[in-house]
This record gives structure tokens, C-alpha cells and sequence, in this order.
């Protein structure tokens, strides 16, 4: 049997280390990388920390507007699959690589298995949502983390090829927790201790490309209690800097960090702020209240378990959040017990 994966970005590099490792000791895997996500601290650091192997094809798209970005890809994706007739063809989340790898196997019938599938959020503004949609609607198996992801399918006709196996990504944290401090010294090289600081992410189009709401977020975390570590994407450096934004001695930010890295300061902050998915996972995994600068969310159980704070990019209702909300209730075992590659990897194998 032979399994093309394809990865791009950051978040699926984590969701394929854990994947490819339940797949190779039962089948030939060509790990393909399209290059989304191509500077060193975005990519090769996953690959070196997380035991992933490394690409056996690399296209090197790099960045481009959505269109130039996808349609490269979906070139690049097409002839290997040509070359290779893969079995299957296994695409992770909602980024361009998603999108262009399903639909380019689509064209050529090729079985498409889609990890993270069913997650909405109901705001087609997002491209990550026209992403997730479309790839949903063409994949022969579709891997949903949760029961309201089957819900959200059945709602939209699909019910075929459907399976609920938990989150791959706390397959990941699972594993490589344990590991983080003692693979990584970013506390003592930022000089911070634990429960004295607040994580900060920003990368949604939806934030950066909108002047108003990156400079009421940015505010906020000025005027926050406690000093704010942000680790910048370099699409939003760039912003910022373009923008000529300038921030107070409170926000401290620093260069992307290796995964390891941001699980130790996820799992030491007060607080994290971000209006990353993956990020308010591993906010609920590790124990730490998270502020969603967003909204809405598709991870809607961690709103509901009381975990997550939606607080859109209000600078005031950001501030207020740092300052006085706190969980009040117990988490609870969602997403997921470890064992979601295993199960992903079982489906694949037994239909081949």
C-alpha cells in the first residue's frame, strides 16, 4: 500500500509526525512538503524536534496570494501523483496545501483522506473555512476529532466515509510534554517564570490584515498585568512593521519558536492569548485559561467547558479577560485519549 501525506504548515508537521509514525512500519509513505510555511523556524525545527522524516519531495511554492500559492501547489501535487498512483492521498486541517492537494486528487480519482475533518466556524470571510468546506466535500475518508464535527458533516449531506477518532494533536502534546523541559531552556533564556507571564499569538487574516483590530490587540496586550511573550509569525512581523506599529516595554516579542519550546511556555504562562485552533487545544490540554482574540472558534468545547474566552480583538474586553476571568470548573477528557494516529492508521490499512 502506498500513502502519499502532504503537509505545508506548521500545524501539520505536528499532526503528521504522530500520523506517519503509526502508518510506516505497515506501508510505503512519500511525504510530500508544498514549502507554505518555508523559514527555518516555521518548518525545519518541526522536523528536527518531532522525529518527523524528512520530505521525500519538496515544491518549494513559498508565499503568493492564495491563488498563486494554490495553484502552484496543485501543479506540483499533480504530477507526483501521476508519477506515484498513490492509494491515498492524506492532507491535513484547512491551509492552502489542504485545498490544493484535495483537489488535485480529485481530478485524478485518487482517494483523499482528510485529518481534522468537520470543524466549522461558520464565517466563509475565513479562508481557512472555504478550505475546510470544499476539502470535506470531496474526501473519500474524513477523520473528525469530535461528535459536533460528524454533526456538522451531517448537516451538509456527509455521512459517508465518516469517523470519529479523536485529535492527533494530543497524540503529539501527549508524547512530546514530557520531553519539553528537558529539550528546551526558553524560561531561563527569557528569563521568566512560571505563572508570570502571558503567550501571545497572532497570525488569522482575519487580525493582521486588519489595521483596526491588530492595533486594538496589540494595545491590549500593552496595558495587560503581566509582561506578554509573542512569538511572531513573520507574515505578522511584517504587518506590523509596514504599519509602523510600535509597542511599550510590556510586549516582549521574539522569533517563532520550535514546538517543544512553545509547549513549555504554554504550559508555565498565566494566560495565552491567540487566534490559533491548535494553540487553544493545547491551552486546555496543559491546564492554562486561554483568550481567543477571535469571535468565534470551531473548537467550541473549550468555550463550553469553560476554558476559552471569546473576546474578538475588543481591547478593553481583551484587558479585562487577563485581568479578572479565571476557569472555574474542572476539564474534562476531550479530543481524544492518545491513541487517534493509531486509529486513523487502522481505518487506511484496511481498505487498501
Amino acid at each position: 500500500m502506498k500513502i502519499i501525506s502532504l503537509v505545508g504548515a506548521r500545524p501539520q508537521f505536528i499532526k503528521a509526525a504522530m500520523v506517519s509514525r503509526a502508518l510506516r512500519p505497515h506501508c510505503q509513505e512519500i511525504l510530500v512538503h508544498t514549502g507554505q510555511h518555508y523559514d527555518g523556524n516555521m518548518s525545519q525545527v518541526f522536523f528536527d524536534e518531532l522525529e518527523l522524516p524528512e520530505p521525500d519531495l519538496f515544491l518549494g511554492v513559498g508565499s503568493g496570494s492564495h491563488a498563486v500559492q494554490t495553484g502552484r501547489m496543485m501543479t506540483g501535487v499533480e504530477e507526483i501523483l501521476l508519477k506515484e498512483k498513490p492509494d491515498w492521498l492524506v492532507v491535513y486541517g484547512d491551509t492552502n496545501t489542504t485545498l490544493a492537494g484535495a483537489l488535485a486528487a480529485a481530478k485524478l480519482q485518487t482517494p483523499i483522506a482528510h485529518v481534522e475533518a468537520g470543524l466549522r466556524s461558520f464565517q466563509r470571510a475565513m479562508p481557512e473555512e472555504i478550505n475546510r468546506v470544499l476539502v470535506d466535500h470531496i474526501s473519500t475518508a474524513l477523520f473528525c476529532p469530535t461528535q459536533p464535527a460528524v454533526d456538522n458533516l451531517a448537516r451538509e449531506g456527509i455521512s459517508q466515509g465518516v469517523h470519529i477518532v479523536g485529535d492527533v494533536m494530543a497524540d503529539a502534546l501527549l508524547h512530546f510534554i514530557q520531553l519539553a523541559p528537558h529539550k528546551t531552556t526558553i524560561l531561563a533564556d527569557l528569563k521568566l517564570e512560571p505563572g508570570k507571564y502571558a503567550l501571545a499569538t497572532i497570525h488569522r487574516a482575519a487580525n493582521t490584515d486588519d489595521p483596526l483590530r491588530l492595533k486594538a490587540i496589540l494595545r491590549a496586550f500593552e496595558e495587560a498585568d503581566l509582561p506578554v511573550i509573542f512569538p511572531v509569525h513573520p507574515r505578522t512581523r511584517k504587518v506590523i512593521r509596514d504599519l509602523g506599529i510600535f509597542t511599550n516595554n510590556n510586549v516582549h516579542m521574539i522569533d517563532p519558536v520550535g514546538y517543544l519550546a512553545m509547549l513549555q511556555l504554554e504550559a508555565n504562562a498565566d494566560c495565552i492569548l491567540t487566534d490559533s485552533g491548535g494553540v487553544q487545544k493545547e491551552a486546555y490540554w496543559v491546564g492554562v485559561r486561554c483568550i481567543t482574540l477571535r469571535d468565534e472558534t470551531e473548537w467550541v468545547e473549550t468555550v463550553e467547558l469553560g476554558w476559552n474566552k471569546l473576546t474578538g480583538a475588543d481591547t478593553a474586553s481583551i484587558v479585562a479577560a487577563v485581568r479578572y476571568w479565571r476557569p472555574t470548573t474542572n476539564r474534562t477528557p476531550v479530543y481524544g485519549n492518545g491513541h487517534s494516529a493509531e486509529k486513523i492508521s487502522a481505518i487506511l490499512l484496511a481498505q487498501s
